[in-house]
């Protein structure tokens, strides 16, 4: 229709004869039925119904099909690696345990110069006791390459004492391990460990007490090697098929004693955690541990361990003894993991320093003793998993780590057991018959008494 309005003028004036011979009214009729044919056509053209027009949203195109990639074209494809930072390799955890003991008879106080209930493991077992943090552990540990990692633990809740006429204070800082683990192998089966470890001697000394199932170490083990660490260098193997079983134990919720290899050797300064060096003789230690399946999903482990040292203990009259005693024991381990029930003991013998009271002085003297444990495992329960346990211990032979190198006469029956509501949480409840002569050279006699104990552990 936009053509025929063009197409009518050019008509029109071709039609019109040349200006000279028309007059003013012809033009001028001419001009007005122009006009006319233009209102016709504009009329006609208003006439056309055109369709509305509709705004829609809009209609996203429709997918193009992907050629199909082959891999030679994937191989090609540039790929950029995500770069892994520092602190993707680092790890933070921890725990705490919070403790209550309650002598509930027995020798809670005596006169001077009389051995009182005490324990060498726990100060919270006394008279006028309460509350008491025995351990807050934050344990930062990561990679820092493919073949080094490193490991450092703090505790929180260390005591100090003779701070104000003999008193003590708790919650200061202590150093408990610091050390790096350089790995010999791509397996990481062999490495070597420097700086602040555990000693490997004794498989519950090993076991972390996050992971313990009593309260406290035995005295027997424990006075090897108290506190379990020392400075040194030490080196761990372990094959490929042990370590596949201690994996699937730790899958089943077993305690194991963590993965120190099934193989260690080392040397240490030998004088103690957090102590410094008294003379060139060094602590070279060695132990062994292998577990056996034996049938059923059962795991028997069995192994031993042995060390051989000099010592100079601190002496009442202040610093250290100017004499180094030797201080050399041999010790067996054997331990049914429960399914549901178990057995764990452990025994060693050997000599170290101990005070002799006739002589007035410390000597060397022969030590012997261990601990029998037996164990039972719920996994459900309304409750939740919850693992009761019996224990029986003893040890005859001097405590290096105390002044003098006291004797320690220990005899303690021990009924516990152990709730896990939640994976953070475990409620410990125990009971111990004890007799124990006190880490005290100046106190004479065996205290005995019932004691009944609490714990509450949180896992973060």
């Amino acid at each position: 229709m936009k053509h025929l309005l063009p197409a009518a003028v050019a008509a029109s004036f071709v039609a019109v004869p040349p200006a000279a011979a028309q007059t003013v009214q012809e033009l001028q009729r001419q001009i007005d039925e122009l006009k006319a044919v233009i209102a016709e056509m504009k009329a006609a053209q208003g006439a056309v119904v055109r369709p509305p027009v509709v705004t829609a949203a809009p209609v996203p195109a429709a997918p193009v099909p992907l050629a199909p990639v082959t891999p030679t074209q994937v191989a090609a494809a540039p790929t950029t690696p995500k770069r892994e930072r520092w602190y993707d390799r680092i790890r933070l955890r921890g725990y705490t345990q919070l403790r209550l003991n309650e002598i509930v008879s027995g020798d809670r106080t005596a006169p001077d110069g009389v051995a009182r209930l005490r324990s060498v493991h726990d100060s919270g077992i006394g008279d006028d006791t309460g509350f008491t943090f025995r351990r807050i552990r934050l344990i930062l540990q990561g990679d820092l390459g493919d073949r080094v990692s490193f490991y450092l633990q703090p505790d929180f809740a260390t005591a100090v004492n003779g701070q104000s006429v003999g008193e003590r204070r708790e919650g200061f800082l202590q150093l408990r391990d610091a050390y790096f683990d350089a790995f010999l192998d791509p397996d990481k089966r062999f490495r070597l460990r420097f700086g602040q470890s555990k000693v490997p001697f004794g498989w519950e000394n090993m076991q972390s007490s996050s992971n313990r199932l009593t309260l406290d170490r035995s005295d027997a083990i424990n006075s090897g090697v108290p506190s379990e660490r020392d400075i040194g260098v030490v080196a761990y193997y372990t094959p490929t098929h042990v370590e596949d079983i201690w994996e699937r134990l730790t899958d089943d919720g077993q305690k194991l004693f963590g993965n120190y290899g099934a193989f260690g050797v080392g040397i240490y300064n030998g004088q103690g955690i957090n102590r410094e060096e008294t003379n060139d003789a060094v602590m070279a230690v060695a132990l062994a541990t292998w577990p056996f399946e034996i049938g059923s999903g059962r795991v028997l482990e069995v192994g031993g361990s042995a060390y051989t040292n000099r010592v100079q203990p601190e002496v009442r009259t202040g610093g250290v003894s100017d004499m180094a005693f030797a201080d050399d024991r041999v010790g067996l381990h054997a331990i049914l993991y429960p399914a549901p029930i178990g057995f764990q003991a452990e025994w060693n013998w050997g000599r170290g320093p101990e005070y002799d009271r006739t002589l007035r002085a410390i000597t060397t003297k022969p030590l012997h003793g261990g601990y029998v444990q037996a164990m039972a495992r719920v996994r459900q329960s309304p409750v939740g998993p919850f693992m009761p346990y019996a224990r029986w211990q003893t040890y005859r032979g001097g405590w290096k780590a105390a002044v003098n190198a006291p004797r320690l006469e220990t005899d303690e029956i021990e009924l516990g057991i152990e709730f896990q509501p939640v994976p953070a949480l475990e409620l410990t409840l125990a009971y111990a018959r004890m007799e124990r002569a006190e880490a005290d050279e100046r106190r004479t006699g065996r205290a005995e008494g019932d004691v009944f104990r609490t714990q509450l552990q949180l896992n973060y």
